[in-house]
């Protein structure tokens, strides 16, 4: 594993600032107050995937510097902002080490976004500048099935639910994109107000007829000869997509309004 930015070279955990080491316990107390969803295990599925490497007592027991906790903030953050596979915040995280940018999901959407690990001031890290432009990023990030079960907290039989109602669906490679990722955290959301897959169907059917009637009205420009006529076309049919999300958030609040009179 790369050294930690800003940490040990030699594979061991830098200590906090006081030179303590925390337990995964203590770990897990700091980083619940931005990620509260996080858990032990998911701490320990990462430093099995090799994304930190706690000190280890000589009884076993994982002790972690304070580069390990901010490097775990990291990835639970790129994950939950992002949707980054683990695949690819591990070549973040390799790209930080050597003081190199990184893109991230949000570099794909605007062309400029550029995500670091926190680093000591002056340090590459720590440095804002502005990361590549839109034709040296990535055009698709896609996540694996474990990645989103990890991401949303889900388990197998979850997203088999899910598939089986329709609402969510791996691409032909087996991968999920972002939108997809959303929508399973979504799904995630909900349940924990009871409503389960089967209450969703509805969501669905509505969100197909709402693309049925963007997809009619950019047809005709998607099907033309000129490349900028189609360019067009997807950017009518984004907008459309937006006004049609406004106005049904709109119409559930105006419907939801009468009926708690």
């Amino acid at each position: 594993m790369p050294r930690s930015p800003g940490g040990a070279t030699d594979g061991t955990a830098a200590p906090s600032a006081d030179g303590t080491l925390l337990s995964i316990g203590a770990v897990l107390s700091r980083l619940q107050d931005e990620f509260p969803e996080v858990t032990i295990s998911k701490i320990r599925f990462l430093e099995a995937e090799g994304l930190v490497e706690p000190q280890r007592t000589p009884s076993g027991y994982r002790k972690f510097g304070e580069r390990d906790v901010e490097r775990l903030a990291y990835v639970l953050r790129v994950q939950r902002d992002h949707y980054l596979p683990l695949r690819v915040i591990r070549e973040h995280l390799d790209a930080l080490d050597a003081g190199e940018p990184v893109v991230t999901l949000a570099a794909v959407a605007d062309g400029r976004a550029k995500v670091g690990l926190p680093g000591p001031a002056g340090s590459p890290e720590a440095a804002a500048d502005p990361g590549p432009g839109p034709d040296d990023v990535p055009a698709e990030l896609r996540v694996g099935r474990d990645e989103l079960l990890a991401a949303t907290g889900a388990d197998s039989a979850e997203l088999e639910q899910w598939e089986s109602y329709g609402l969510v669906e791996a691409g032909r490679d087996g991968g999920y994109d972002a939108e997809t990722v959303n929508i399973a955290r979504l799904i995630v959301e909900l349940g924990r107000f009871g409503l389960e897959p089967r209450h969703l169907r509805a969501v669905k059917a509505a969100a197909d007829r709402e693309a049925g009637l963007v997809e009619q009205v950019v047809a005709p420009l998607r099907l033309h000869r000129n490349p900028q006529t189609r360019t067009h076309a997807e950017i009518t049919a984004r907008e459309l997509a937006s006004l049609s999300v406004r106005l049904h958030a709109a119409m559930v609040q105006s419907a939801l309004r009468v009926r708690l009179r």
